[in-house]
């Protein structure tokens, strides 16, 4: 029998007999896939992954990473898309174990791209502790997809039976904190676009959060409410969680953590910075009397250290207001539309 060639990851290209279900699919899994994510669900090549779960609540999230560029400052597609899926089980107080993993690929691709974002990936679950234990293929003709999405669904649960995060648990009187500086990973994304006009330094923030998310709940069992503030920025969080508690929100100006260089590029654009999506940043709701020792616990963290209070929870329905500077009050709007396209 002949034997097959190995992957040209130097300069071969994705076609569609990758798609396909057969040799040449196969011939991909083995040899990228499996490799890289390196398990044993994922190894005995079952159409799904069989695990044991410790005792708690199951949550489960998905997601599907469209961004462009693939590659920016701070990270890429792959690890892009295992932070946005760990961080939304971790939102939930709950421990991410496992993540699906599901890739449409455009005819073409390069496969030296396309293991460089493989690779990521794992780099990113192994950091984080997380499994990557199924997955699917598929290849589309060449203008079908814009080279690359991803699809990520995970799996965790919440051990601790005090925990009662949600939406809907923001009550008057709560704090509002955030773990660090906002919109930088929409303008480090937008600044790589050709053509822009705008050049900046700036990294994404992208991040697991799940290891921070686990020392504030070890702190503070009565958080009320956790979120990841991603496509629509702080500001759609806010609106969310306003809507569904039945409260208002009331921010400080001078307290929110704000680059130099994120304020210049909402500027230049004329966008609210608080619409600006991060992809390592979270908005804790908690109990005032819990706020000082949490912004402790949260700065100690090396996803927290530039944790602020923000701001605090008023008996005002659905309204978001910010103070400013000047002791004047403005509103801050529900986000209409897509000021960003494809940043995440």
């Amino acid at each position: 029998m002949r034997r097959q060639a190995a992957l040209d990851f130097k300069n071969g290209r994705v076609n569609l007999f990758h798609g396909s279900g057969g040799q040449a699919m196969e011939q991909l899994i083995d040899e990228l896939f499996v490799k890289a994510f390196a398990n044993e669900m994922l190894s005995a090549k079952n159409d799904q992954a069989t695990f044991e779960l410790p005792p708690g609540r199951v949550v489960m999230s998905t997601d599907s990473y469209v961004i462009s560029p693939r590659k920016f400052p701070g990270g890429d597609i792959g690890s892009l898309a295992v932070h946005g899926t760990v961080n939304d089980v971790a939102m939930s107080g709950g421990r991410p174990l496992y993540l699906s993993a599901g890739f449409i690929i455009e005819e073409g691709f390069a496969l030296s791209e396309l293991r460089e974002i493989v690779l990521s990936m794992a780099e990113a679950a192994k950091a984080c502790g997380v499994a990557i234990v199924t997955g699917d293929t598929k290849v589309v003709e060449r203008g079908k997809a814009d080279g690359l999405f991803i699809n990520t669904a995970g799996v965790g649960v919440i051990e601790n039976p005090e925990l009662s995060i949600s939406a809907a648990g923001a009550r008057p009187g709560d704090k509002i904190l955030i773990n660090g500086f906002l919109g930088d990973h929409g303008v480090a994304v937008m600044s790589q676009r050709p053509g822009f006009g705008f050049k900046s330094d700036l990294r994404s923030d992208s991040a697991a959060l799940n290891s921070l998310v686990a020392a504030m709940t070890e702190v503070c069992p009565r958080i009320h409410c956790l979120r990841d503030a991603t496509r629509g920025g702080v500001a759609s969080v806010l609106h969310e969680i306003a809507i569904a508690s039945g409260v208002g929100i009331e921010l400080e100006e001078s307290e929110l953590p704000i680059r130099e260089q994120v304020l210049a590029f909402c500027e230049f654009i004329g966008i609210d910075p608080l619409h600006i999506a991060n992809e390592g940043k979270l908005v804790c709701f908690c109990p005032a009397e819990d706020a000082d020792a949490l912004l402790e616990v949260m700065r100690a963290q090396p996803q927290g250290t530039d944790a602020a209070i923000i701001g605090e929870v008023v008996d005002d329905s659905g309204r978001v207001t910010i103070r400013t500077e000047y002791g004047s009050t403005r509103m801050v709007h529900h986000l209409m539309g897509e000021p960003l396209p494809r940043i995440c």
